[in-house]
């Protein structure tokens, strides 16, 4: 029985649909101004994940994610390249998606965009409006106004009182209150906008999750997520806009992941302390990365380092070559209890730390099967790599992966020179000519090229 962590109840509640065996899924994706840094990158993977669970327990998943394609930044940054919006916007969602794709992360079902849901945003805006939980400003922008929505803040547990006194002092003119959001912001010289019925301009950033979330998946949704840091105010706002428009309960479950650090520090843009997934790829394969992100529990803060990479390195390393030489035919799978705690570690929110100590117990079985000659090993092995496989990992062939490594070895140094340099030395210990095989072994172990010794021949792995 799947649990997960609500963050409107600060509990983990048992999940049930609203619809029987289907469950409706929004993330908040990336406003496209920029390459994703390893922070975007969790909020992918943490994603990506819980979608592979859902499915793998049966459930019909609608996942959308978002893309922002029109705000300050973006605006900032396309006036400072000197380039059009559309062609900044553009080319980093192709950057996002190739980012995803390179760390095995799904495409969700539905990706809509800020630009091309207006209609449905000033839909929204004309309700709220109309309802009486929205007002136009002298300065032309339209404002929610937060005093007009009861249940403001149960999301963050932040109070109105403490928020309005903890609120700058100076107020723009045209806001009622210190807490109410534009909803629309009036037209600026040079920047983007539409037609309004309150004349030309753009939306706030808030608006266009609400309007593109319940455009996609009704008013009252299963699931939405996102990084800790939209819990206030975006998804507070969120509540506040749609509940307000539809007069429904917006969304039962709300999950966030934590942040990235960098010594102790929130990574991000703003703090000039992130590094891009195309940085980090450059110096770790994109399992590395991903197995990385899936080694800490998705609520818990991800320390990023150069060692913590390295350990994830070591550790697919680990679970690599228990699937080297053992590969079973799929669906042979023993009565043995790994996919039952495999299971219960994910159904426990998401688990995927306690997920993978599973994968390791495997790994070391099919050592000992080997090591036995058993023929278990290879059919332990198919269902190390079927686990592996729904948590995105151990996907390539063993030998690959392994002899794949980059970092800090000689990468011109051809597969086939080291296996020659493997045969010369296979022929020294044949002939019993131990220095020459130390001399090419040491020679290799200097271009961080591992060998192993085996009865069935000599294996290398880049170390």
């Amino acid at each position: 029985m799947l649990k997960l962590f609500n963050s409107l109840s600060r509990s983990k509640e048992t999940f049930v649909p609203i619809e029987a065996g289907k469950v409706r899924l929004y993330v908040c994706g990336m406003t496209v101004y920029d390459y994703c840094h390893l922070g975007h990158a969790r909020v992918l993977v943490v994603f990506d994940i819980i979608v592979r669970h859902l499915r793998s327990l049966g459930y019909a998943v609608t996942y959308v994610r978002n893309i922002t394609d029109i705000d300050d930044k973006i605006i900032a940054r396309a006036a400072e390249n000197g380039e059009p919006i559309e062609a900044l916007t553009e080319r980093f969602i192709c950057a996002m998606h190739e980012d995803a794709d390179a760390l095995g992360v799904l495409r969700p079902d539905a990706e809509p965009r800020a630009t091309d849901s207006m209609d449905d945003i000033l839909a929204m805006i004309r309700t709220l409006i109309d309802k009486g939980f929205a007002y136009l400003g002298a300065n032309g922008d339209v404002y929610y106004a937060v005093n007009q929505f009861a249940g403001y803040g149960r999301l963050s547990g932040k109070r109105v009182e403490e928020l309005r006194s903890g609120a700058r002092v100076e107020v723009e003119d045209a806001k009622r209150d210190p807490l109410d959001f534009v909803l629309w912001k009036s037209a600026k010289p040079g920047e983007p906008s539409w037609s309004s019925d309150w004349g030309m301009g753009r939306p706030g950033w808030h608006i266009e999750c609400s309007a593109m979330s319940t455009e996609c998946l009704g008013a009252h949704f299963d699931i939405h997520g996102g990084g800790m840091d939209l819990q206030f105010p975006h998804h507070e706002n969120e509540i506040a806009q749609s509940e307000a428009a539809t007069g429904e309960h917006f969304v039962n479950y709300w999950v966030h992941n934590g942040f990235v650090q960098v010594e102790e520090e929130k990574m991000s843009k703003s703090l000039g302390n992130f590094f891009t997934v195309r940085e980090i790829l450059q110096r770790y394969q994109p399992e590395e990365v991903r197995y990385f992100i899936l080694s800490s529990h998705y609520r818990s803060p991800l320390n990023y380092s150069d060692d913590n990479l390295d350990q994830a390195r070591g550790a697919l390393q680990r679970l690599y070559t228990a699937l080297r030489d053992a590969d079973a035919a799929p669906g042979a799978t023993p009565q043995d209890g790994y996919a039952l705690r495999f299971q219960a570690a994910m159904d426990d929110d998401f688990n995927t730390p306690e997920a993978l100590a599973v994968l390791f117990d495997l790994a070391r079985a099919v050592n000992r099967a080997r090591e036995q000659g058993s023929d278990d090993a290879a059919v332990l092995a198919a269902e190390l790599r079927e686990l592996g496989g729904r948590l995105g990992l151990l996907q390539s062939a063993a030998q690959v992966y392994l002899r794949g490594l980059p970092g800090r070895v000689d990468e011109t140094l051809a597969d086939g020179q080291i296996d020659a340099l493997v045969a010369r030395r296979d022929q020294a210990r044949a002939s019993r000519d131990f220095a020459a095989a130390d001399r090419i072994r040491e020679q290799l172990s200097e271009l961080g090229i591992v060998l192993e010794d085996a009865a069935g021949g000599t294996q290398w792995r880049r170390g």
